[in-house]
């Protein structure tokens, strides 16, 4: 099959990493990975999560600056016009399904709420991430078509490096996922995996 994009020259270049990067986490919460909540069944998603915790690990374990975002609001006076039932039934202040996902959540990370899809929407999190000196970050979350995508477009629209391990991201189904990270690539980001990015941080602390 004809790779249109590619012949007239989307994706004829790598973004790569800069000198300091840091890991966004998009949404971790257990509304997603605690199946007792409508979304929180989605075996990609689960998948997905554990890769992130393994992935931040590693990055932590480096002194890696770690930002992790979940979404609440509260109440629909608040809520943008979300099409999706669960966010509009309990994405509120104070309910448990807004709880960082105990697998993700680090009492050192720099955690908030967002309210918009993107992490960068109105969030502190540009300021985090200026006074960490960072010019690449590593997009994880979930979902990858939704929220992963738009942070991956603001972070490409701040001026940072943006590295997408493609294991870390969930979806719930495939094809969005693989679309939504198909798209990214060829304009926003590098594409990776998980095991890439582990082995680029632990090559950063070596050279340090």
């Amino acid at each position: 099959m004809a790779d249109t994009y590619g012949q007239v020259g989307y994706g004829s270049s790598e973004t790569g990493y800069g000198q300091r990067a840091a890991v966004l986490v998009v949404d971790w919460q257990t509304a997603f990975t605690d199946p007792k909540y409508p979304l929180g069944g989605l075996a990609r998603l689960h998948a997905a999560r554990d890769r992130t915790a393994a992935l931040l690990k590693v990055a932590r374990a480096h002194g890696v600056p770690v930002a992790a975002c979940y979404t609440a609001y509260c109440s629909s006076k608040d809520m943008p016009f979300w099409k999706v039932k669960a966010v509009r039934d309990d994405f509120y202040y104070g309910h448990p399904c807004t709880e960082m996902d105990p697998k993700i959540h680090d009492p050192g990370d720099f955690t908030y709420c967002k309210n918009a899809p993107s992490m960068f929407f109105q969030t502190p999190l540009i300021t985090f991430l200026v006074r960490q000196n960072i010019d690449t970050v590593i997009v994880t979350g979930c979902t990858t078509s939704g929220c992963v995508r738009a942070t991956i477009v603001d972070a490409f629209s701040f001026g940072f490096r943006v590295q997408v391990p493609q294991d870390c991201c969930g979806d719930a189904e495939q094809g969005p996922h693989d679309d939504a990270l198909r798209d990214c690539g060829r304009r926003y980001c590098d594409v990776t995996d998980s095991d890439g990015v582990m082995q680029w941080l632990e090559s950063q602390a070596r050279v340090a």
